[in-house]
């Protein structure tokens, strides 16, 4: 090259950084400029629904409270029910909010990732952007309400069964059909092992797509499944194999179809079947735990629950269509039903909560699995130890003690 040719290299160079560098420049300004706006507007959005808050509250004290010259009249007890929904509603439009701002943070490192060979200034901008966008995840997962925990719960890009089967277990060989009526592909169940032993794996299955989903009727088990998950058990507990149960169904199916063939006999037999199965059984909520769909599989002598998973007798949406004939306030039903790990930890009514990748476990599949699987091996070395009269004994006392607080 000749060093006319050289020159023009440099200068050519040159003039890619700079415009390099104005468009990162450009891309920094306006995503400030967005969020600045954003946060201007969730801001007045704040401030709008605390003053309609406090006229409300004002509104019912002055209805409620008589003075001693002039009678008033009294507002029903149910008209005390707005009170508490706005304070739901605006922390959950400050929660939205905050997720918007992260989606534009991280669309930001996205952006910037791209360029090619970037500088030393813009090497330190995007590690900043990755460290904020940390901060303000970490904030927001860190004091989520009930409901927001349910919406993770039921995030379409949770790990299941099939995903938990593939990154923890080997060999897994599938069982199909109850040998009564046929197979339910909405409960996977197969022999498969975990750490080189043998273990027996039971657990709903929800599906990724509407195909998938609609195949596996959306985790909902019918009576089959039920009948199908017990003769797999049964099968355990006949050559001493250890159970592993993954839960996360919204509940059983409740069609016509699955009442015709028993699905309340099938929930209550199973109920009474792994009470006494003589082999270690350990239960994970992984992500909705509703109703007898999920307890028709949950008896077991641990019960674990991941962070973000609930596990409740009924929905919020069904508790609040019942209690105020309004499924609008399922936010209200979510918090009273105390339907969260923590919740449920505290009324002893699981043994422990299996944290998450920061975020949820939809984030990060292996990590999530990572997460668990020290849970499930000192669960199985601790429950291994014990004879199967021990075990029974043991799982009685562990159910015949729950919701004595009640009482």
């Amino acid at each position: 090259m000749t060093k006319r040719d050289v020159a023009a290299e440099k200068l050519r160079k040159k003039r890619d950084r700079k415009a390099r560098m104005r468009k990162f420049k450009a891309i920094k300004a306006a995503r400030r400029a967005a969020r600045a706006a954003a946060t201007k507007q969730a801001a007045l959005t704040l401030r709008v629904a605390n003053k309609a808050a406090m006229k409300a509250a004002a509104a019912a004290t002055f209805l409620q409270t008589p003075s001693s010259d002039e009678p008033r009249i009294k507002t029903p007890e149910k008209a005390s029910v707005p009170e508490k929904v706005a304070p739901v509603d605006v922390r959950g439009e400050e929660d939205r909010q905050k997720q918007r701002v992260i989606n534009a943070l991280e669309l930001d490192v996205a952006e910037l990732s791209l360029l090619s060979a970037p500088s030393g200034e813009q090497s330190v901008e995007i590690e900043r952007i990755r460290k904020e966008v940390d901060e303000l995840k970490r904030d927001l997962y860190a004091n989520l309400g009930a409901w927001q925990r349910l919406l993770l719960a039921r995030h379409p890009q949770r790990p299941y069964t099939d995903d938990y089967i593939r990154m923890l277990f080997e060999e897994f060989f599938e069982i199909h059909g109850d040998r009564n009526f046929s197979d339910d592909p909405a409960l996977i169940t197969g022999m498969a092992k975990f750490h080189g032993k043998p273990v027996m794996i039971v657990g709903n299955q929800k599906g990724r797509d509407t195909k998938q989903r609609l195949a596996r009727n959306f985790g909902q088990a019918k009576p089959e499944g039920y009948r199908k998950a017990l003769r797999a058990m049964q099968l355990a507990a006949k050559f001493g194999r250890p159970i592993f149960v993954f839960v996360d169904t919204p509940g059983a199916y409740p069609g016509v179809d699955a009442e015709e063939r028993g699905q309340a006999e099938a929930i209550a037999h199973n109920l009474r079947e792994m009470s006494r199965l003589p082999v270690p059984i350990l239960v994970i909520i992984t992500g909705e735990g509703g109703s007898g769909g999920a307890l028709a599989i949950a008896i077991g002598d641990r019960v674990y629950m991941l962070e973000n998973s609930v596990y409740s007798v009924i929905s919020p949406e069904g508790c609040a269509s019942i209690m105020w004939r309004d499924a609008s306030k399922a936010e209200i039903a979510a918090q009273a039903l105390k339907i969260t790990a923590p919740d449920l930890l505290g009324m002893r009514l699981i043994d422990e909560i299996v944290p998450e990748p920061e975020g949820g476990a939809h984030y990060d599949h292996h990590a999530a699995a990572k997460l668990l699987e020290p849970f499930m091996t000192r669960a199985l070395e601790e429950l291994s130890a014990l004879s199967p009269r021990e075990l029974i004994d043991r799982r009685y006392e562990k159910f015949r003690l729950m919701g004595q607080f009640f009482a």
